[in-house]
C-alpha cells in the first residue's frame, strides 16, 4: 500500500478580545484582498481575514521561494458550471505543478495545508447540539445513522469531526458544498465506504474545535 501524502500543516490563534496583536505586514495582499478584507464591519472578522491570508502568502513563498507579494491567485475551472467560469480550488498562477494548498478558519483559529497533491482542509468551532439536529437530514443516510447511534452527550463532538471530513473532502475536490452534503459517506465505520483515491484524517486542534485534511491519494489507506 502506498504511503499516504505529507500535508504541511500551519496553525494560527489569533489574540483573545482586547489583547494587544503583533502588527501585520499586509503590504504583500493584492489589491482584491485589501479591498476583501475593507468590505468587513467587524475589526475582529477583518483581522482574521488580514492575518489568514498574510499567513498563506508566507507560508507559500517559504514553499516556493518566491516573495509573498508576488504569488498570484486563481482557481481550478469546474466542468459543468456556467460559462466555466472558475470555481474550483484556489491554485497559484503561473505554478501549474503546485503546491496545492487550502486556507480554513473558525473563530480564532486559523489553518492552512500544503501538498504536492489536491488538498482539502476544514476547521470547525464545535457548534451547540440545535447545530446537529438541524444539519442530521443534510447528512448521507449512513452518517445520520451513525450519529443518532452516538450518545447524546458526545454527538455534537462527533457531528462536528464528521463534518470537517465532509467539508476538507469537497474542498480538495474542488466542488464545495455544490456536490451536495448528503452524497459521499465520510463516518468512519460506516457501512458505505469513504470515497475512492483521496485519504482524510483528523488532525489535532485546540479543545473545542474539529479539523480534518484530504488529500488525493490512488489508494485510500483506512482512516
Amino acid at each position: 500500500m502506498n504511503a499516504p501524502p505529507h500535508v504541511l500543516l500551519r496553525t494560527l490563534s489569533l489574540p483573545a478580545p482586547g489583547e494587544a496583536s503583533a502588527p501585520l505586514a499586509h503590504s504583500c495582499l493584492d489589491d482584491g484582498e485589501r479591498a476583501r478584507a475593507a468590505g468587513f464591519v467587524g475589526t475582529r472578522a477583518r483581522l482574521r481575514y488580514v492575518t489568514a491570508h498574510v499567513a498563506l502568502r508566507h507560508v507559500l513563498a517559504e514553499y516556493t521561494g518566491t516573495e509573498p507579494a508576488l504569488l498570484r491567485f486563481g482557481r481550478e475551472r469546474i466542468s459543468g458550471h456556467m460559462e466555466g467560469r472558475p470555481r474550483g480550488r484556489p491554485v497559484l498562477l503561473g505554478l501549474p505543478a503546485g503546491p496545492h494548498f487550502s486556507l480554513s478558519h473558525s473563530h480564532d483559529l486559523i489553518m492552512i495545508a500544503v501538498a504536492d497533491v489536491p488538498v482539502g482542509l476544514d476547521v470547525q468551532r464545535v457548534p451547540p447540539p440545535g447545530t446537529v439536529d438541524a444539519l442530521l437530514p443534510r447528512l448521507h443516510p449512513d452518517e445520520s445513522e451513525g450519529l443518532l447511534g452516538v450518545p447524546p452527550a458526545g454527538r455534537t463532538v462527533a457531528f462536528t469531526r464528521l463534518w470537517t471530513r465532509k467539508e476538507a473532502y469537497l474542498k480538495g475536490l474542488g466542488t464545495g458544498l455544490t456536490r451536495g452534503t448528503a452524497t459521499d459517506c465520510l463516518l468512519e465505520g460506516a457501512r458505505t465506504p469513504p470515497p475512492a483515491g483521496w485519504y482524510v484524517r483528523d488532525v489535532p486542534v485546540p479543545s473545542g474545535y474539529a479539523a480534518a485534511t484530504s488529500a488525493r491519494h490512488p489508494v485510500s489507506p483506512k482512516p
